[in-house]
């Protein structure tokens, strides 16, 4: 899911920088630049910074650098099919 949508910053990304240490919504808008533009994520990436109502959500990094859960938006992930509607 894409918290930023004025700079394609995702929800991954966000939990990767709270992870790190991100603790507030400056080291978020200074490490990933969210907030900078229309500032209307501003709300949302807070939700993930410490005390905030998806903190218990961010995913900690694994020894592997791998995340023990995908993101929903992961292009590694294979896409969804579309199904054919038909028509009663």
């Amino acid at each position: 899911m894409f918290i930023c949508v004025c700079n394609a910053i995702t929800e991954r990304q966000v939990q990767e920088a709270v992870a790190s240490g991100a603790a507030s919504l400056s080291d978020l808008e200074a490490q990933l630049g969210v907030g900078g533009c229309c500032g209307c994520c501003r709300d949302t990436a807070s939700d993930y910074l410490p005390g905030g109502r998806y903190a218990g959500h961010v995913t900690e990094a694994q020894s592997d650098g791998a995340f023990a859960h995908d993101a929903a938006n992961d292009p590694e992930l294979a896409p969804m099919q579309a199904v054919a509607l038909s028509r009663c």
